[in-house]
């Protein structure tokens, strides 16, 4: 007789009462997991004061929620989340577990992989189910995790197989994972838990906490006009606010534009930064590396401007216009303008 397979977990992450948009994905997308394996999507939320955030995790697909209170988990501090988490593991034995990569989910997922002497894979674009033959050891792995992420500087898409004892753990970017329309009819069962926090988890006290909105959500924009390092200097990027400001839409960047100064963080689109689904995607002095095309070659329409005709971009791209921005640009927004 096989071994029964564990079901899927997610780490719930939630700050201020809010539910994180990337556990709500990742809900979904174990939802996925969940129904070909056959088990259940089970996710586990840790703080205090929880009763209301636990209904919407029924409604996008957990069948279970393993609600862990306990004033000392609010706020997040590390050690106490390690060790509840890893108790619960030892306790529940699920063959998945899934954490955002957040801040908090980098710095959790980690340590709880340590401790647990489990496989870890960073930032994945992509989760499927499948079987794994072992050339080597002549063994076949059924029904294993394939955790699918670039690789080697972004030159290669890598599938990753843990054959170590699960779970199976990863870390997803928010937005990579497609969000499903929830099912506000759809119950679940709750199981609370007291944890018993050992005096060593409690070393970490938090003193004062600082924290400041983003400059913009991405995520929520229909039209993005994105510049690269081609767009040649900071200055230049005012022609990428301008079509965008023409168009009623926000400004993006690649991680070149983003290193170089030229603009916040929050703007950077792609593996280390967001992924969008806009309606238009308008890529202008973007070479097209696998990271950034990661992050947004899932908009409905993609137009690419570029003065390399042979660049990554118009791989993905659904209009492409070879020529200089400095020239494209002005001319896109007269013509807008001129039928708007």
């Amino acid at each position: 007789m096989s071994e029964k397979i564990g079901n899927v977990w997610v780490f719930i992450e939630q700050e201020g009462g809010k539910i994180a948009d990337v556990s709500l994905e990742l809900v979904c997308k174990g939802t996925e997991l969940a129904k070909k394996l056959g088990v259940k999507t089970e996710g586990v939320i840790i703080g205090n004061n929880l009763d209301e955030k636990v209904e919407t995790l029924f409604h996008y697909g957990c069948d279970t929620v393993y609600q862990v209170e306990d004033k000392t988990l609010e706020p997040f501090t590390v050690l106490l989340y390690a060790e509840t988490l890893v108790k619960m593991l030892k306790e529940y034995k699920p063959n998945i577990l899934l954490f955002g990569a957040t801040l908090k989910g980098r710095e959790l997922a980690p340590r709880v992989a340590s401790t647990m002497l489990a496989g870890l894979t960073a930032d994945c674009t992509d989760l499927q189910i499948d079987d794994f033959e072992d050339k080597i050891a002549k063994k076949m792995y059924k029904n294993k995790l394939m955790q699918i992420r670039p690789a080697f500087g972004g030159n290669i898409i890598a599938t990753i197989v843990n054959t170590w004892k699960d779970p199976q753990m990863v870390t997803v970017r928010e937005g990579v994972m497609k969000l499903s329309t929830p099912v506000t009819s759809k119950k679940g069962k709750v199981i609370k838990i007291k944890p018993e926090l050992s005096a060593e988890s409690k070393v970490m006290h938090v003193v004062e906490r600082v924290s400041a909105e983003k400059a913009v959500d991405l995520k929520k924009a229909q039209i993005i006009v994105a510049g690269g390092y081609g767009v040649g200097t900071k200055e230049n990027f005012r022609l990428i606010r301008q079509l965008a400001d023409a168009l009623g839409g926000e400004i993006g960047a690649s991680r070149a534009a983003v290193d170089a100064g030229w603009v916040d963080h929050d703007y950077q689109v792609g593996q280390t930064g967001v992924t969008v689904r806009p309606k238009l995607y308008i890529a202008c002095g973007i070479s097209g590396s696998i990271q950034h095309r990661a992050g947004m070659d899932q908009s409905s329409k993609i137009i690419a401007v570029n003065t390399d005709s042979e660049a990554p971009i118009f791989s993905v791209a659904h209009y492409g216009i070879v020529g200089d921005l400095n020239d494209v640009i002005p001319k896109m927004i007269k013509a807008f303008k001129a039928k708007a």
